[in-house]
């Protein structure tokens, strides 16, 4: 249950020094999608314009009401405070593990939190680091350990976030639900292994890990190859009437990629008036069939919004 005093504004001023590295965030929905029955993520709106993160939030993710999703990139420096490592696949906490004592043996505490469906394993750093100097060395150390990276091949993997490199104006790259708080759809809250589980001794533990120096992190990386660079976002292709079946991508302009997505305006929420920032549709890069809106608009609202409305008794 929600306990506010429990989480004071005390543990949400240390809790953004170590996590929050902008303030542009994500909400989990309270309530499930009627289609899907998932508990999406949305960046929170008032009058058109994304709300920024206060710390009165951050203490009602650690009290429980509301789960935030967090954006390891600062574009203004191309920095981290963190780097998270996030696997939910069949063999994920042996992977997680694996990794945790490699880290350990260059010198490096992470922190395994548990997850739905395996766990995320939480690097910190003593001051914000280059993102790609991060991520350089995390993908390093998963090859070397022959552990997956998701989208480096055919099987199931690891993620890393921030999934990129950098981010050009108006990004904002992958949220990662932030620790502590409770999943709305598990309905629960995910501890860290290393403490006792309440507020309290949990942000001791996440206190008393040892952060990483940038010259430590240079040191590591010294002589390692640069990650391959992204491919450029998709435009759409000329619509065609004689194609059989509907294609998104003939309809829309995507803006950019991020992770194994293509964003771009949602049409429904457009012709409400909202989606200003142009970034609640998410088109599947491998099976750009598949779409949803963040802000849960139904297929059949958006392929009207389009003028390409869903045929009677089609299937959704």
């Amino acid at each position: 249950m929600p306990d506010l005093l429990e989480a004071t504004l005390e543990m949400a001023a240390e809790y953004a020094r170590w996590f929050v590295n902008r303030l542009a965030y994500t909400r989990q929905s309270d309530s499930p999608n009627r289609d899907s029955g998932r508990h999406f993520y949305y960046r929170p709106k008032k009058k058109g314009r994304a709300l920024r993160l206060h710390a009165a939030d951050i203490q009602r993710h650690l009290a429980g009401e509301i789960t935030v999703g967090l954006y390891a990139i600062n574009p203004r420096n191309q920095r981290v405070k963190w780097m998270a490592i996030d696997a939910d696949f069949r063999s994920a906490l042996d992977d997680l593990l694996k990794l945790q004592y490699e880290l350990g043996q260059d010198g490096i505490q992470a922190a395994l939190e548990q997850s739905r469906r395996g766990g995320h394993l939480w690097i910190f750093f003593e001051t914000p680091v280059l993102a790609r100097h991060a991520r350089v060395y995390v993908r390093h150390l998963a090859t070397r350990l022959s552990v997956q990276v998701k989208g480096s091949g055919p099987t199931e993997g690891i993620e890393l976030f921030p999934k990129q490199d950098f981010l050009e104006e108006g990004q904002f790259g992958n949220a990662l639900r932030g620790p502590l708080g409770v999943h709305r759809g598990a309905g629960r809250r995910y501890w860290f292994y290393g403490a006792p589980y309440n507020l309290e001794a949990q942000i001791g533990y996440l206190r008393s890990l040892r952060r990483v120096s940038e010259q430590q992190l240079d040191a590591l990386i010294a002589g390692l190859p640069p990650e391959p660079q992204e491919d450029p976002p998709r435009r759409p292709r000329a619509f065609d009437p004689e194609r059989p079946h509907f294609e998104i991508l003939d309809y829309i302009q995507t803006r950019r990629k991020v992770g194994r997505n293509w964003v771009a305006q949602c049409p429904s929420c457009a012709a409400a008036g909202r989606d200003r920032g142009k970034d609640n549709l998410a088109i599947s890069v491998e099976e750009p069939w598949k779409y949803l809106c963040w802000a849960c608009c139904t297929k059949e609202q958006i392929r009207a919004a389009l003028g390409a409305p869903l045929p009677v008794g089609t299937a959704r």
